[in-house]
């Protein structure tokens, strides 16, 4: 159990919590969980279809969307069938590949990114799931929408992309693209998206795909009946529909990756720059400077499982979270960094 003192910038939660609206629809919502929840999520799917500008029937909802990852590769993949993914992806993709018994083929990382020229090379005859995460963790690299759109078109049919916008809400207007129109244009695309992180739904799990209704239904044959319980369903339609909410969450976040970055660059560490809601920093003895922090009551990631172990990753807080860590991290021996 972690205690409650315990600052935790580690998972990439919204430090903001949940929004309040959500919260009263949730407990509003415990009334009727004597009852099996809606199966089909009909009002949360028809709130994100009229968001998103897509049919409902083209939306399919998953426990966070770490499950519709899984669905997808569970979907698409057959035995030693191929998964291709970027060198640093999220670890779910490798997870997901192995459950479906697939083979899996990393890509060397392009200045800690995709490297879709490379990807597309990897692309063979037995390839049919690829995915692609944009804004990418831990690393929180982007793929501006023109290098994007050009890979898509290049992949053949027979491959599912796979578009991971977990963090996409955290994007400036100047980065945003429109993955929604090429749902509509690529039969072959699936656009995945939670309310983990800035709808501050994490411990709810909540998540959801986009694409044709031929990938839908295959989905859907897999996907556990009630798998998003009542309470979740509306907390999540009243997260998407608090406008204010989601403003600020964005304003927090977009000032507090630059505290921390620049926080990071007086204290002589190299950062990455980053487009979701965390920061990547070498310390050079990580797991030494993760205990360190620990044992202050910080917890942050270590990305050893990612083969990164010089880094954490630091999620960004409200202003006096980043604070603390900055002010912790320039209080250690010269040593552990």
């Amino acid at each position: 159990m972690i205690a409650a003192s315990t600052l935790q910038l580690a998972s990439n939660e919204n430090p903001l919590g949940m929004p309040p609206a959500a919260r009263r629809a949730a407990a509003e919502a415990l009334d009727t969980s004597d009852r099996y929840p809606d199966a089909a999520g009909t009002q949360l799917r028809a709130a994100l279809a009229q968001k998103l500008g897509v049919p409902a029937e083209w939306i399919v909802l998953g426990s966070g969307s770490s499950e519709i990852l899984t669905l997808a590769a569970l979907a698409f993949v057959q035995p030693g069938e191929g998964v291709v993914s970027s060198q640093y992806g999220f670890l779910v993709y490798a997870q997901a590949a192995r459950l479906a018994h697939g083979r899996h083929d990393i890509v060397a990382a392009k200045d800690f990114g995709h490297d879709l020229p490379a990807m597309l090379k990897a692309i063979d005859e037995r390839t049919r799931l690829v995915f692609v995460a944009n804004p990418n963790n831990p690393t929180g690299s982007f793929l501006r929408g023109g290098e994007l759109l050009p890979f898509l078109e290049q992949v053949p049919a027979h491959a599912v992309v796979l578009l991971d916008e977990a963090y996409t809400e955290y994007l400036t207007p100047g980065q945003r693209y429109d993955s929604m129109g090429w749902a509509r244009r690529f039969p072959n695309l699936l656009v995945a998206r939670t309310f983990s992180k800035a709808f501050g739904l994490a411990g709810l799990r909540v998540g959801y795909g986009v694409g044709q209704p031929a990938l839908m239904a295959r989905l859907n044959a897999l996907r556990p009946r009630y798998n998003i319980t009542t309470p979740a369903l509306a907390a999540a339609a009243a997260a998407l529909a608090d406008e204010d909410f989601q403003a600020r969450s964005f304003a927090l976040n977009l000032q507090g990756r630059e505290q921390l970055a620049r926080g990071a660059a007086e204290l002589g560490l190299r950062s990455l720059p980053s487009a979701g809601n965390f920061v990547m920093l070498e310390v050079g003895d990580a797991a030494g400077v993760h205990s360190a922090l620990a044992g202050q009551g910080i917890l942050v990631a270590t990305l050893e499982a990612y083969g990164l172990p010089r880094w954490l990753r630091i999620s960004v807080g409200l202003p006096e979270q980043n604070t603390r860590v900055l002010e912790a991290l320039a209080a250690l021996p010269p040593a552990s960094t």
